[in-house]
């Protein structure tokens, strides 16, 4: 089976993550930020990763800590479960639309995180997320999960739009890119033989 459970303890958050990359995109999520809540049960069933996610966080300070943290620990998990990423089809790509937004996404499961980020709000806040947030989300995310990560809006006015065309787009391209190749699953994608 190819899935991970990790738990998180700090002084500004606790955090419980468990995932399966072999799913039907079930999910269990409360994060105390209702927007990000939502992003990521669109992660879940898009991907078709099966996601549980608990988080209690520092967010009378701020939700900086609990965004971060949450994309730390499950980035991790996915990293945990996908082990040598051996039989992997390493890259993904997808296109994903909402109403008038197009944003494209870019994976390669690589083992080397990066991310770059085309993508610009018009408001300070989604729902009760801070915007400026969910970039930091998808750079901590692909930081522990070893993601080189490519998100760029192609085109779109409404900001929740933008922002969930973004999620749903990574999550195509996740799922892609975790899915076994059956004519290589005994092997590591990458010449070097490790990822």
């Amino acid at each position: 089976m190819r899935a991970a459970t990790v738990n998180r303890n700090t002084a500004e958050t606790k955090i419980a993550v468990a995932v399966d990359l072999d799913g039907t995109g079930s999910y269990r999520v409360a994060t105390g930020i209702g927007f990000l809540d939502h992003m990521l049960e669109q992660l879940s069933r898009h991907s078709l990763i099966d996601l549980d996610v608990s988080v209690e966080g520092d967010l009378h300070i701020d939700q900086h800590h609990t965004t971060e943290d949450s994309a730390l620990a499950i980035g991790e998990a996915v990293s945990k479960a996908l082990g040598d990423r051996r039989g992997i089809m390493r890259y993904g790509t997808a296109y994903a639309p909402m109403d008038e937004a197009l944003t494209r996404a870019a994976v390669d499961v690589s083992g080397r995180p990066f991310l770059v980020w085309k993508l610009a709000f018009t408001q300070e806040k989604l729902g009760e997320w801070d915007a400026e947030l969910v970039e930091h989300w998808f750079h901590s995310f692909a930081q522990t999960a070893g993601l080189t990560l490519h998100i760029e809006n192609l085109y779109g006015r409404n900001n929740h739009h933008l922002v969930e065309s973004a999620f749903k787009a990574v999550a195509r391209a996740l799922r892609q890119a975790v899915e076994i190749d059956p004519r290589k699953a005994d092997s590591v994608p990458s010449t070097k033989g490790v990822l």
